[in-house]
């Protein structure tokens, strides 16, 4: 049984960090890649951020994130990683974990196969 179980959120002011974990198991994702995605009340899931699981690990970022969330993995847990800086009020959601086998539009839900069950991460001003 796969399971992508995110850890981390919590509550920050503006301007603080957080990191947020998914530990992934249950299969081998070598092809696959990993993306966080985020969701505001009232809005859309939104890409945030991907990385290819094997080869180079070649990172993926929104515009609204580049430079202020990183991206990395740890193939020996299992774990992937977002380190969230800089965090501004807008950053304010319910952020997923997912997985999607390599060559999909990795922008798009859709494309994945497997998600966590999400955590809170809130940012007061």
């Amino acid at each position: 049984q796969v399971q992508l179980v995110e850890s981390g959120g919590g509550l920050v002011q503006a301007g603080g960090s957080l990191r947020l974990s998914c530990a992934a198991s249950g299969r081998t994702f070598s092809n696959y890649v990993m993306g966080w995605f985020r969701q505001a009340l009232a809005k859309e899931r939104e890409f945030v951020a991907a990385i290819r699981w094997s080869g180079g690990g070649n990172t993926y970022y929104a515009d609204s994130v580049k430079g202020r969330f990183t991206i990395s993995r740890d193939n020996a847990k299992s774990t992937v990683y977002l380190q969230m800086n800089s965090l501004k009020a807008e950053d304010t959601a319910v952020y997923y974990c997912a997985a999607a086998p390599w060559g999909l539009r990795l922008w798009q839900p859709n494309s994945y196969d497997y998600w966590g069950q999400g955590t809170q991460v809130t940012v007061s001003s």
